[in-house]
């Protein structure tokens, strides 16, 4: 690919990323991989560093989020190789046996590791913690964990009535509790089973509806006791539990794929095949939506690696229509509404996002960024309480845009761009790195001068 089409400068505070679409219009062609699943990730580390004896991990995420995380186990204790090339190995402490830090332990932009790590934190009695993380992370609620693990015995104090990072942690020993949450959210899921891993008796959690299930796939192959009630969206972990390392194989995230399915579905002429991808049924709600647009995406060398079923997708254009996306599917697509709001921009009608209000508390406000920096391009984007409206149809011009410092928004506007006029300029793009490190050495790639 032309290097007058895809650019990155030195942009004062931040790099700027450039993408200049030709006056013929642009195709993507070919095969590539995508970095590995970024919830996998974290947790083959944490359950590496807790577990006894050594945890190899091969095609772990090398971005900035599962870094973090490597980060904070290793202040705890754990020996964990660097985060470098085809294989990760751990040497891990045992149950109960993270150390007291001598610093502050430092989530960087991570959610997923500071309201997981919590759990585990504050069912260690007698040792302090206390965590932080960036300016964003810093500002997203952490009550949402802190009140089941608080009804567990937990003492944990924080700003904003124990919400808000930096947090103070005091372990203790905790109880049981059957926690019947307000959302589906596996990060809730995920921390109130970590937490009950050092807890007699049985912990459960319900939830609305089923959340990402890779903590429970994990621990039951790291030797916990988890039985799971798929009709009541329930799992219970019985413990205390021990924990043996393992060898964990970490597909592709289907959460990066999902911008070169996209991309392709909507651009003349394209056909690319991502090779490796996770496709466990908790998290396809990608390519539920995708159908609903009648996207033409195959599944193909389908195969289970080391309890995840994982499949490689072609993904040919054809032209899109607009659908409603909503209730039960959200939480399966969560991460994907940025990237599935640009497809929607080249269907046909209005496509409606409801029930995703959970977006606003991610590493930005994901309604109001993606809105206001697609209108930016000249798109038709409505905001609403929940979700967006999107009318399809557009025609894109480029413009300046911001990332607002979110790796999924950077992307997906960096594939809104391919079908813009002109060029656009993506202020702090760098911020791809924390979950897709070469993205725009892929973008590079598979775009090709029509």
């Amino acid at each position: 690919m032309s290097a007058a089409i895809v650019c990155l400068t030195e942009a004062l505070p931040h790099s700027a990323l450039t993408i200049t679409v030709p006056p013929g219009g642009l195709t993507l062609q070919g095969r590539i991989q995508v970095p590995g699943d970024k919830s996998i990730s974290h947790r083959a580390l944490m359950l590496g560093a807790i577990a006894a004896g050594e945890t190899r991990i091969k095609g772990l995420l090398l971005g900035e989020d599962p870094r973090s995380t490597a980060r904070c186990f290793r202040a705890m204790g754990a020996q964990i190789s660097d985060l470098e090339g085809e294989w990760v190995s751990i040497q891990g402490l045992g149950i109960g046996h993270l150390q007291e830090p001598a610093e502050v332990l430092d989530a960087g932009n991570s959610g997923t590791t500071l309201r997981l790590m919590l759990g585990l934190l504050a069912s260690h009695p007698d040792r302090f913690f206390t965590v932080t993380g960036d300016d964003s992370l810093r500002s997203r609620p952490m009550s949402r964990v802190v009140t089941p693990l608080t009804q567990m015995g937990a003492q944990i104090w924080g700003r904003k009535e124990n919400s808000l990072a930096p947090l103070a942690v005091k372990g203790q020993r905790l109880q049981p509790i059957r926690y019947v949450s307000p959302i589906a959210s596996a990060q809730v899921k995920s921390c109130i089973l970590l937490a009950g891993l050092m807890v007699a008796g049985q912990t459960t959690v319900v939830e609305p509806s089923l959340s990402r299930d890779h903590s429970e796939r994990m621990l039951s192959a790291f030797g916990a006791d988890l039985s799971r009630d798929p009709e009541r969206s329930s799992v219970t972990l019985n413990g205390p539990a021990q924990l043996i390392g393992q060898t964990v194989i970490v597909p592709g995230d289907i959460s990066s794929a999902a911008f070169w399915l996209v991309a392709a579905a909507i651009t003349p002429g394209s056909e690319l095949v991502i090779e490796n991808v996770g496709v466990n049924p908790t998290r396809t709600g990608i390519l539920e939506a995708l159908a609903q647009m009648d996207a033409d995406i195959t599944l193909e060398n389908q195969r289970v690696v080391t309890g995840e079923p994982v499949a490689d997708l072609r993904v040919r254009y054809r032209p899109l229509k607009s659908c409603t996306l909503a209730g039960d599917l959200i939480p399966r697509l969560i991460d994907e509404v940025p990237i599935l709001a640009v497809a929607a921009l080249f269907a046909q009608g209005k496509t409606t996002i409801r029930d995703a209000a959970e977006l606003r508390v991610k590493e930005s406000d994901r309604l109001v960024v993606i809105a206001s920096e697609l209108q930016k391009l000249g798109a038709t984007v409505v905001e609403q309480p929940d979700g967006l409206e999107i009318e399809g149809g557009a025609s894109l011009q480029g413009n300046a845009v911001d990332s607002c410092t979110d790796h999924r928004i950077a992307m997906s506007l960096a594939i809104a761009a391919l079908r813009a006029r002109g060029s656009t300029v993506i202020f702090r793009a760098e911020a791809a790195a924390v979950s897709y490190p070469d993205f725009i050495k892929t973008l590079t790639k598979v775009c090709h001068p029509t």
